[in-house]
């Protein structure tokens, strides 16, 4: 368990962790069909080890994260690698040869038993004046170590394998007169990987702490041919399936031990902070500015204490553009888009809502605000 102060924080970087985390889940204009959000999940997607041999790695299968730790050797590490594990949502019609369009299809008992020869994949349905659309969710995957001793990293490394099952689930979608007359099929592959750490003293009371995370899942008979499966939209699909999205580094450090800034290190650490490698991935100071128990190495490059600007009504997934201009956007939306972008999820549902009901003066806030040198 960490300590009060890096729990503290832990609950003030949620927000930045989050939004690092879902940087990119959907682009403006919000709307499955757009081409935006067909090639998605640019950010911090560690494919399978395989597949990335494959293609001389043009896609990373692992990330690398190094930071300097002042401490002893009793000082303790919690390290925390947090990612997204994809999921395709499918929504199907009956295939009319086998004959199976009744209500008790893809439900009950005959749930298991609906196979992808009973149904045919569609871009979106309309039922019952609502709108279902394929998309590709996402789970969010955690893996914890704890209460590490960097006495014990510098002896032998530490590793710590994981794995997440594939799973399958189907829920019909009735008309007026309770017949099915489509389906919700949601599939998730399997990965699993592994995350290394090693310790090594590079000086009086200094650590060189490297935190590897590694995407060691096997490509199946899903993916024939890793080299074709590049090159075209389904595959790719495929192996995001099988990929670790938005993957980044947590590390709280507790017992007399403190992180050093790499962007602003003290003299005396200015020579082995430039010897830290990070690959995919970079660690800076996150929590109450000064606070040095807590460090957040993303893929997306960030300042040491970076916040969420009060300003921002929440979360809009597309941090390359201006929340104000994106808010203005959504409220231009045709209705018919903004009945598409409703349908998505429930992520996209939740952002219309708030866009839509926003008060003048949070509004107004938006235009920006005057603050003073940090």
């Amino acid at each position: 368990m960490m300590p009060e102060g890096v729990e503290h924080n832990l609950g003030l970087v949620e927000k930045i962790v989050n939004a690092v985390l879902y940087e990119g889940y959907i682009l403006y204009p919000y709307r499955s069909s757009s081409v935006k959000n067909r090639q998605r999940w640019n950010f911090g997607v560690l494919s399978p080890r395989e597949f990335s041999v494959a293609n001389g790695g043009t896609d990373a299968w692992s990330m690398q994260t190094e930071c300097l730790v002042r401490g002893d050797g009793r000082t303790a590490l919690d390290v925390k690698v947090r990612f997204l594990h994809l999921l395709a949502r499918e929504v199907g019609v009956p295939v009319a040869e086998c004959g199976i369009a009744n209500a008790n299809w893809g439900s009950g008992e005959n749930e298991g038993s609906v196979s992808e020869c009973d149904y045919q994949t569609v871009e979106s349905l309309e039922v019952g004046g609502e709108r279902f659309q394929s998309w590709q969710e996402a789970v969010e995957r955690e893996v914890s170590l704890t209460s590490v001793r960097l006495c014990d990293l510098v002896a032998q490394p530490g590793r710590q394998a994981f794995a997440f099952t594939s799973n399958r689930e189907t829920e019909p979608l009735r008309d007026a007169e309770n017949h099915v007359v489509g389906l919700i099929v949601r599939k998730q592959q399997s990965v699993e990987g592994e995350v290394e750490i090693i310790a090594e003293e590079v000086g009086s009371d200094l650590f060189k702490l490297t935190v590897r995370v590694l995407n060691l899942t096997p490509l199946n008979d899903g993916i024939h041919d890793a080299q074709s499966a590049m090159l075209n939209r389904e595959g790719r699909n495929e192996v995001l399936l099988r990929s670790l999205v938005s993957a980044h580094t947590v590390i709280g450090v507790r017992d007399g031990g403190e992180f050093v800034s790499l962007l602003d290190p003290p003299e005396d650490c200015r020579e082995h902070a430039a010897a830290c490698t990070n690959v995919g991935t970079w660690p800076v100071l996150v929590g109450e500015e000064g606070e040095r128990d807590l460090m957040l190495s993303s893929p997306i490059i960030l300042y040491d204490y970076p916040q969420i600007a009060p300003e921002s009504a929440g979360d809009l997934f597309d941090g390359t553009e201006i929340d104000e201009i994106l808010t203005l956007r959504i409220l231009t939306l045709t209705d018919e888009e903004k009945r598409e972008m409703r349908g998505v999820d429930e992520r996209a549902r939740r952002l219309l809502e708030r866009t839509e009901t926003l008060p003048p003066e949070q509004m107004m806030k938006l235009h920006g605000a005057m603050r003073g040198k940090r």
